[in-house]
């Protein structure tokens, strides 16, 4: 049977249960995931002096083919988007400047020195977002940034955030779309620390003296993002999601919850609804913790599926800022981004399939019986055949045929970088 005979069959289905299978696949187009850049090079950056991944993170293996250059990562992240159906944001990290040759701090970055980004966005219709970056570099060895007890080491990276803040404005503004700036710090200790308080008094006022500054908001959101622990500092990080939660709802900006940043039998997927009550809007980073933060590849599991469900059965597709943010160099890096992305989408299809209203209904009538069965009963519904005709319609490749692809590309450009 061709695509769409399949795809017929399985729309009827869907169809028995009042489920507008066209109108689902009309909602997925409208859906923008931001493709994190880091996963294409390890995290290494552009900088001049780049300096040893550091800040509680790592990146393992060695597969051939990482991206050197500014112009390789690109390419890289052109032959991925080729692959994923929609149309998506890049999210890029400070480490990404382009400063021909020249060494600028961090503190001294600016919009021009994301030029080629920018005009490389709008050649290819994509929104782009931002994060400065507090890692990798001599003045956080230590492990601390904006919560530092050296007043000289947080004014730096007060100014660094404040730089990143007003790239991101004039990103939002060159694009028609607004840049999300996400703050993460790697700021914490080993052991158990003697005063958890005044750490987390000066990261306040850090964060104060950073949003201090007027930026358009229509063109740059701001978002904080917390973390249980890292290597180096697993007994206390000083921005714990309690602090980020509280100091986003004073302050009216989103908190980002990364899948990886909490206690492994803490689920994202159960925070999203109680935080949407009282933020207008969150962000998320889409990553698979094996035991710890360790940003593997998403897979289409059940808590990214839970995931898809929250956002969709709440109506909140245009309240989450969804982005991802893993980093595998065991494998295919841009096998990588094509996996994990298109799992991302994969389960907003998933929940934009399933009867959900009526599902509500039972719960609220207390007929927990029918709505177990029924959800049971969706999980071996044709999904992969509306799936696969999203994929044809949208002119990528359908199942695993976009494998070939990655498999041509590695032989033709990656095994051929020095």
């Amino acid at each position: 049977m061709t695509i769409e005979q399949n795809y017929q069959l399985a729309k009827a289905q869907y169809e028995k249960w009042g489920i507008d299978v066209e109108s689902a696949l009309e909602t997925l187009k409208q859906v923008p995931i931001s493709i994190h850049c880091w996963q294409g090079d390890d995290v290494s950056g552009f900088e001049v002096d780049q300096q040893e991944l550091s800040g509680g993170i790592d990146v393992t293996g060695d597969y051939p083919g990482k991206a050197t250059t500014p112009e390789q990562l690109r390419q890289d992240l052109e032959q991925a988007l080729s692959l994923i159906p929609g149309k998506h944001r890049i999210n890029l990290h400070a480490i990404y400047a382009e400063t021909n040759g020249e060494k600028v701090e961090r503190d001294q970055l600016e919009p021009k020195h994301f030029q080629n980004w920018i005009d490389w966005a709008k050649q290819h219709q994509l929104g782009l977002d931002f994060n400065p970056t507090l890692f990798s570099h001599p003045k956080a060895a230590d492990g601390l940034t904006l919560s530092h007890p050296n007043k000289n080491i947080r004014d730096f990276w007060i100014r660094h955030c404040k730089a990143s803040r007003q790239i991101a404005e004039y990103i939002g503004k060159e694009l028609g779309t607004p840049a999300l700036t996400n703050i993460w710090i790697p700021d914490g200790y080993k052991d158990t620390p003697s005063d958890r308080l005044t750490p987390r008094k000066r990261l306040k006022d850090s964060l104060d003296q950073i949003f201090s500054d007027q930026i358009d908001e229509r063109y740059n959101i701001d978002a904080v993002e917390s973390k249980l622990f890292g290597i180096g500092s697993e007994a206390y990080v000083v921005g714990s999601h309690e602090f980020y939660l509280g100091y986003a709802l004073k302050n009216n900006i989103l908190c980002l919850l990364d899948t990886g940043h909490y206690h492994p039998t803490e689920m994202v997927s159960n925070k999203i609804s109680a935080m949407l009550l009282f933020s207008d809007r969150i962000a998320l980073h889409v990553s698979r913790p094996v035991r710890w933060d360790s940003d593997h590849v998403v897979t289409f599991d059940d808590e990214l599926k839970e995931i898809g469900l929250e956002i969709v059965r709440n109506d909140a597709l245009d309240k989450v800022m969804i982005g991802l943010d893993f980093f595998d160099a065991s494998i295919n890096r841009v096998a990588a981004w094509t996996i994990g992305t298109r799992n991302m989408i994969k389960s907003l299809l998933y929940a934009l399939l399933m009867p959900n209203d009526q599902l509500k209904a039972y719960q609220e009538q207390g007929n927990f019986t029918e709505r177990l069965a029924i959800l049971e009963e969706f999980k071996t519904y044709p999904f992969g055949a509306i799936w696969d005709y999203y994929c044809k319609q949208m002119n990528v490749p359908v199942g695993v045929e976009w494998l070939k692809q990655v498999q041509q590309y590695e032989q033709e450009v990656l095994l051929n970088r020095s």
